[in-house]
This record gives structure tokens, sequence and C-alpha cells, in this order.
């Protein structure tokens, strides 16, 4: 099995997991503020599920890279998409301040992976 570290959890999961249903089902909330309520429910199209991975997880698609390619993102930042994010091996998440997690602030992360 595989460890997501997130928000000072340690959560396992099966390999090709959905990194934003493993967070959600795990009570990992992957939005900040009122981006909890307003999102896309996991379509790739409002990115406010934007967080910092470091481990081995699936290809940037389409979707996840169109999105991130629009304000207020910054496509030369190394963030993804949780919703068009699979795991494939133990991972760190790190989630960044703002509505569409573009901040530089850490809102919350976890130390060891």
């Amino acid at each position: 099995m595989i460890k997501v570290l997130a928000q000072g959890k340690t959560i396992i999961c099966k390999r090709k997991a959905n990194l934003r249903q493993v967070l959600l089902q795990n009570e990992v909330n992957p939005h900040n503020g009122n981006a909890t309520i307003i999102n896309c429910r996991g379509i790739g199209t409002c990115g406010t599920c934007a967080v910092l991975i470091e481990g081995e997880v699936s290809e940037v698609n389409w979707r996840d890279k169109a999105r991130r390619s629009l304000p207020p993102h910054d496509p030369t930042r190394n963030l993804r998409l949780a919703c068009q994010t699979q795991v494939l091996g133990d991972v760190k998440v790190t989630k960044f301040n703002g509505f569409w997690g573009q901040g530089t602030d850490i809102v919350w992360n976890s130390r060891e992976l």
C-alpha cells in the first residue's frame, strides 16, 4: 500500500488512487475557505485543489496543465491539481494559502516522507 502524508496525517491508499478523493475521504481538505463549497467537484476546471506534491504521481494531464496556465496560477510553479492526480507511490502533500491554493504561505503540510 501507498502512504500519503498530508496535514500531519499518514493516509494509506491504493496505487492509482485519485489524490483529491483520498484526501477528502480522510478529512483532509484540499480547498481553502469558500473553495470548500464552490469548486468543480473534481473535473479539473476550477483549480482550487492545487497542491505541491513530492513523490511519485501520474504525469500532468491536459486539464491540469490548461487550468494551471490561467491566472491566478503560474504555470512555472510546481503545483498540481489534486483532482487530476493519481498517486503512484509514497507522497507528501503541501497546501498553500489563497482561494486557489496559489499563495506562498503554507496552510498545511507534513514534515516527513
